[in-house]
């Protein structure tokens, strides 16, 4: 009955064009911040031997992953519910690869990529994505457990733990909270008893507390971040560099390309870093249209599995909110590092920073996502999928 109240509303279009333009729109404008960010270190480092450097590779990286997205867009979601498995067990062996000498690669102290020798991979973004699928298809699979701790909750908090150690090992601290808030975020979504969740999320909150006390690495980013003016040439400069730049940018910004804080003062300008270049180009106006279509994309994610649970699709609900998780976490997580309310960890800002790997896996993400709504369509129409 609700599948036949859902087909009441048929789309005039197959595909959601909206949503496709605002993907993108964000597209473009990441060419344009890339350069923007990346222009004076490109030239200024004689081993790049172009200004363009940056540009070129992250259209590359842009090309392959379009291409990529448009392999996956053809690709049934019916066929990632039944190898949801098999994704998970391939992204958690490159996580073991990596931590491997002479496989994975050290940059900055952290051993996060696979060199391919054109380009690198990193585990923890194709984790993301599987995470997605494989706590998808747990829901589905076990919804009439979720109420067990034996049955329901200790199967994915033993997977969790196993990702969360080798995220660890890398460290990849920030993937890890990624990777966590997909994970307890699609369980809660798919009903599972509260209290279980509630302990999850306590255990969660005090391993978080832990790990930052333990470690002074992360205790050090912490206090930087608490007060970036004590130690501004030193734990803080960073994000003192970060707020300068916010700080500039007042209401308008200072015009495209005439940011300073990305001329060799703001390190990581055009990867971790670049709202806040886009902060000081366009001002408080430009932050507030870019957070305006995230929001709007996660929002779309959400009503898209809607959609699906109207016309009893489960599993393809839970992967768009899986999706819609993945990007407004990170999302967030990126903007309050640069803006100061968090401390830093090295995420992207997805669909916007430079970044081989991030940006690849974001456009396979939101080409599932397309997928998703454009099987709902087709079942609106009558059509079988």
């Amino acid at each position: 009955m609700v599948g036949a109240q859902a087909r009441r509303f048929v789309p005039t279009t197959a595909l959601d064009e909206a949503l496709a333009w605002a993907i993108a729109l964000l597209l473009s404008f990441s060419l344009v911040m890339v350069y923007s960010a990346s222009i004076a270190s490109a030239e200024a480092d004689p081993t790049m031997h172009s200004r363009y450097f940056f540009l070129v590779r992250h259209a590359v990286f842009m090309t392959i992953g379009l291409g990529l997205a448009y392999m996956v867009f053809h690709i049934p979601v019916k066929f990632w519910e039944e190898r949801a498995g098999w994704v998970f067990l391939i992204a958690l062996v490159l996580l073991f690869a990596v931590l491997i000498p002479g496989i994975g690669r050290v940059v900055n102290g952290s051993r996060r990529w696979i060199s391919l020798i054109v380009f690198n991979v990193q585990p923890s973004e194709v984790m993301k994505f599987a995470m997605v699928l494989f706590s998808a298809r747990y829901v589905v699979k076990n919804v009439a457990k979720l109420d067990s701790i034996k049955e329901g909750f200790f199967p994915i908090f033993g997977v969790m733990l196993v990702v969360a150690f080798l995220l660890l090992m890398e460290p990849d601290f920030g993937a890890l909270m990624v990777v966590a808030s997909i994970a307890m975020g699609l369980l809660f979504l798919g009903g599972i008893n509260m209290r279980i969740f509630t302990g999850l999320a306590i255990f969660g909150v005090v391993a978080v507390v832990l790990l930052i006390v333990l470690s002074p690495y992360r205790m050090k980013r912490v206090l930087g971040f608490m007060d970036p003016w004590d130690d501004p040439y030193g734990k803080g400069y960073q994000l003192s560099h970060s707020l300068i730049a916010i700080g500039r940018g007042e209401w308008f910004g200072v015009g495209l390309g005439a940011s300073v804080e990305k001329l060799f003062y703001l390190p990581e300008a055009h990867t971790d870093f670049i709202m806040a270049v886009i902060a000081e180009e366009f001002g408080f106006v430009g932050i507030c249209v870019v957070i305006g279509m995230y929001a709007w994309i996660v929002r779309r994610a959400f009503r898209i599995a809607d959609q699906s649970k109207d016309l009893e699709r489960y599993f393809p609900a839970l992967v768009a909110q899986g999706i819609g998780i993945w990007l407004g976490i990170q999302t967030f997580f990126n903007i309050g590092v640069n803006m100061g309310i968090l401390p830093t960890k090295g995420l992207t800002l997805p669909l916007m920073s430079f970044g081989g790997s991030a940006l690849i896996m974001n456009l396979a993400a939101m080409a599932v996502l397309l997928r998703v709504d454009w099987e709902n369509r087709r079942v609106m129409r009558g059509y079988k999928v």
